[in-house]
């Protein structure tokens, strides 16, 4: 079966897991999805991310985090799509919550928050709000 939006599904699948409050969510693997886990835990929002082969295709495993009982991640939501690609400049940039949550940009230079693309001088597409 052929992923349409594969962000978009990377990100149900761990709001579901959140929901069901998994230590852990598997995936397939992408490039883009590695990018996007590496800023999740250089954020805090995660404890940490693998890549390995199975049955011969590379899976994502990403490990939740939890405090004090209720996830990290309290919104997790996308917002440029295939049918409406959301594009900032360096000042355009979203502020979620007032910057107590993240914005995960696509680059010219990578994948990166929106607080690295403000302090590279860059914009790019806003993949997702997280907070």
């Amino acid at each position: 079966m052929t992923i349409m939006d594969p962000i978009a599904d990377m990100l149900t699948r761990v709001r579901n897991a959140l929901a069901r409050r998994y230590a852990e969510v598997v995936m397939p693997s992408s490039k883009m999805k590695i990018a996007v886990a590496e800023v999740l835990k250089s954020e805090g929002f995660i404890s940490g991310f693998s890549v390995a082969e199975s049955d011969g295709r590379l899976v994502l495993t990403v490990s939740l985090k939890y405090a004090e009982g209720k996830p990290a991640i309290r919104s997790l939501r996308r917002a440029s799509r295939p049918g409406l690609r959301m594009y900032r400049g360096k000042d355009e940039l979203p502020r979620v919550l007032g910057g107590f949550g993240v914005a995960i940009v696509s680059t010219p230079q990578g994948v990166m928050s929106d607080r690295a693309a403000r302090r590279a001088g860059v914009g790019g597409e806003v993949l997702c709000l997280v907070s």
